[in-house]
């Protein structure tokens, strides 16, 4: 069996000992090494060449966003951050996926969590997960893009995504109406695939668009701040009651399943918090499923990177109930090839694609 080599960045000693310690728990993960700062963090990625790196956010000499800059650019690796779940720490994780971190874990109580043991299996999960993940996909597929001239804020200077169109001579297939929607689920790696998919469809786009990305409480709101100002369509987190608007995209909040139900001729989101469905809530198939239920709609179903199942057994039912086109996407494209997988073992996806064809997919579609 070969073991899973982990490099452990974090400015607190206490912290990088009780990371050592859970992790080691697990026969399948060794400690190459641990770094105080993200300077020594990004020179041990260099020299030890571990399989999975832990990072902490906050840290001196080098934080954790500049030293994960680094090694993406250098030695390309999958990086986990530990984030806080306050404002700022959310904003840094959503940040920090856009360099190139394949996931990230909330601690629960601050810098310092003497309480990290409630995250102790979680931990354990992701490093396995994340060590076979597709880290050339991360090079391959570099998204960070231009705010639009009229956004407050400014995360970077590359040139925005070439929206799809007609003015690209592109012509839906079928007439817009209102009759249509698009829903999405996606887990590990699933915020840079959602800024490939999101920022490439128009304004216009004649159907809303329903999100399911596994995420904690918290990091949503980041998430869906951060895509409206890169994209083209509204991106908002999801409220409990509000009608779907075509042209705009609504993610699940963290810790909440979204549902979408028919009130009178139109759509609306629910939101609850009951028991989470295979580990998971916000659940792709509490979402799939919800929209079975509703007659008379056409549906587009995707299902992009991520780890485990989620969504296979929503779209079978999706599939038996009603109009649907499935959109999966490719093992090439895929950070972790989990979910599509599984997807498309069911025999009932439409079509695979790159992460960067699927907004033309999907708009071929509605």
């Amino acid at each position: 069996m070969k073991r899973i080599n982990v490099l452990i960045v974090d400015d607190s000693a206490f912290m990088r000992k009780l990371i050592a310690d859970f992790l080691t728990e697990d026969p399948r993960i060794h400690i190459i090494g641990t770094a105080r700062n993200g300077e020594d963090g990004f020179k041990k990625t260099i020299e030890l060449k571990p399989d999975v790196v832990t990072m902490d956010v906050e840290m001196p000499v080098l934080n954790g966003l500049d030293a994960l800059k680094l090694i993406m650019e250098k030695n390309p690796v999958p990086v986990l951050m530990l984030s806080s779940t306050t404002k700022e720490g959310a904003e840094n994780t959503i940040l920090a996926i856009a360099y190139g971190a394949i996931d990230f874990i909330a601690k629960p109580s601050g810098a310092i969590s003497l309480d990290l043991h409630k995250i102790k299996q979680e931990l354990i999960e992701k490093v396995v997960s994340v060590s076979g993940a597709n880290i050339k996909q991360l090079v391959k597929y570099p998204l960070e893009k231009k705010i639009p001239t009229n956004s407050p804020q400014n995360y970077s200077k590359i040139e925005p995504t070439k929206i799809l169109g007609q003015k690209d001579g592109f012509q839906p297939s079928r007439k817009p109406t209102d009759s249509k929607i698009v829903c999405i689920g996606t887990s590990t790696g699933g915020p840079r695939a959602l800024q490939a998919v999101l920022t490439r469809l128009p304004s216009d786009i004649p159907a809303p668009i329903v999100i399911v990305q596994h995420m904690p409480a918290g990091f949503t709101h980041s998430l869906a701040t951060r895509l409206n100002h890169l994209s083209q369509i509204t991106v908002k987190e999801a409220e409990d009651g509000e009608i779907l608007q075509k042209g705009t995209a609504y993610i699940a909040p963290g810790g909440y399943h979204l549902q979408v139900m028919k009130k009178g001729t139109s759509l609306q989101v629910k939101l609850n918090q009951a028991e989470a469905r295979n580990g998971h809530r916000p659940s792709v198939d509490v979402m799939f499923e919800s929209l079975s239920m509703i007659e008379g709609i056409e549906k587009v179903a995707v299902i992009m990177t991520g780890m485990g199942s989620d969504g296979s057994k929503g779209l079978t039912t999706l599939k038996e109930k009603g109009d649907v086109k499935a959109i999966a996407e490719s093992e090439e494209s895929s950070i972790v090839y989990g979910m599509p997988k599984s997807a498309i073992a069911t025999n009932l996806v439409d079509e695979v694609k790159k992460v960067d064809l699927i907004a033309e997919a999907i708009i071929k579609y509605v």
